[in-house]
């Protein structure tokens, strides 16, 4: 019989338990609560992300350790940790977060199933919670270390492009002999996103998870905004000239929308970045960016692919807008290096243009 425990990502730092299998019918979870699991079929998710990143094969009657969390992805799965005791739940994200499916995109597959063998417990029999569970949380202060420039990667939806404009403009900083942190502040733990970033040369790379968030879904404000300044105290620790900080899924989100209308955490923002995967939701998201006061200085994003789509873009805007070719230009990082203030007007596409030419 195979009995070997694979340890999810967000468990990482969970190095000594004892499982109390009598809580199963007793303990409400909470989001981060620690639990041995074992695997009752496999649909969408067949592998989690283990302590090494590596993405393990998971098959029935396999024994995982992970932890409860809500997750919202349009493009997947809406799940949330459940509000009673349950015994019968689903992968909600291959990282080790756990819950029950709510609602999910027509495409997907059914969710994998897993039963609740037990809760591990500290030494003092309370359930382990991964949240901040090596390190305090630092209370928002609005402070950036170093003074670096805050960059902020958002997109029109989930899958437009953030990540991937975050990395480039990593790279592209990087090219002018700028020190670059990448954080990514919400979402649902699986560190895909932190190694690309590493990959494309950011100095220093974290998430919410690295504080032990299985994901930042129904997070309060303040959880947030305190969860923000610690991941931004971590990044001084490379003297940052450039934070990139990339918020996960669209406007409209919960945590996201929630973010862009307080006025603290825009104060910390130097420069927005926005990604889109179509012209309209270009134009309808920078308008209501602008409305925000956090008017983006260039369009991104997935609707870049298409020369078509640029042009319908720069004919309803004068915001500029940017392939991944012209990200990585000399010309580019130095704007946005410079900086433009959330609350500014971006220059129009031709001064931009004129930027990106001369570099």
């Amino acid at each position: 019989m195979i009995t070997a425990i694979k340890q999810s990502v967000i468990c990482a730092e969970v190095c000594s338990y004892s499982l109390d299998p009598r809580a199963v019918t007793s303990h409400v979870p909470r989001a981060g609560d620690v639990a041995l699991f074992e695997v009752v079929s496999v649909g969408k998710h067949s592998h989690i992300e283990v302590v090494t990143r590596r993405q393990a094969q998971i098959f029935p009657a396999d024994r995982i350790l992970a932890a409860f969390g809500n997750r919202y992805a349009t493009g997947q799965y809406e799940g949330h940790v459940p509000t009673a005791p349950t015994e019968q739940l689903h992968i909600l994200g291959q990282g080790g977060a756990i819950g029950l499916v709510k609602s999910a995109h027509s495409t997907m597959p059914k969710p994998t199933i897993v039963k609740l063998l037990g809760y591990a417990v500290d030494a003092q029999g309370q359930v382990i919670n991964t949240k901040y569970y090596s390190r305090a949380p630092v209370r928002f202060s609005g402070d950036v270390p170093t003074g670096a420039r805050v960059i902020l990667s958002l997109g029109s939806s989930m899958d437009s492009g953030k990540t991937t404009t975050a990395g480039y403009v990593a790279r592209s900083l990087k090219q002018i002999g700028k020190t670059v942190a990448y954080l990514k502040l919400t979402g649902t733990v699986f560190t895909k996103d932190m190694d690309f970033n590493k990959d494309c040369g950011a100095d220093f790379v974290s998430d919410f998870s690295q504080m032990g968030f299985p994901s930042t879904y129904l997070c309060d404000e303040d959880e947030l905004l305190d969860l923000y300044q610690t991941l931004l105290d971590e990044a001084g620790a490379v003297d940052p000239d450039c934070i990139i900080v990339e918020v996960a899924d669209g406007l409209y989100q919960r945590e996201t929308n929630m973010l862009l209308r307080n006025r603290r955490f825009l104060s910390t923002v130097s420069c927005v970045l926005f990604s889109c995967s179509d012209s309209v939701g270009a134009i309808s998201g920078a308008q209501f960016l602008s409305s925000l006061g956090a008017t983006p200085a260039a369009i991104c994003g997935k609707y870049t692919m298409s020369p078509l789509l640029v042009e319908e873009v720069k004919a309803q805007c004068d915001l500029p807008t940017a392939t991944l070719e012209e990200i990585l230009t000399p010309g580019f990082a130095d704007y946005i290096a410079r900086s433009v203030r959330a609350h500014e007007v971006a220059p129009s596409h031709e001064s931009e243009a004129r930027l990106v030419a001369v570099a």
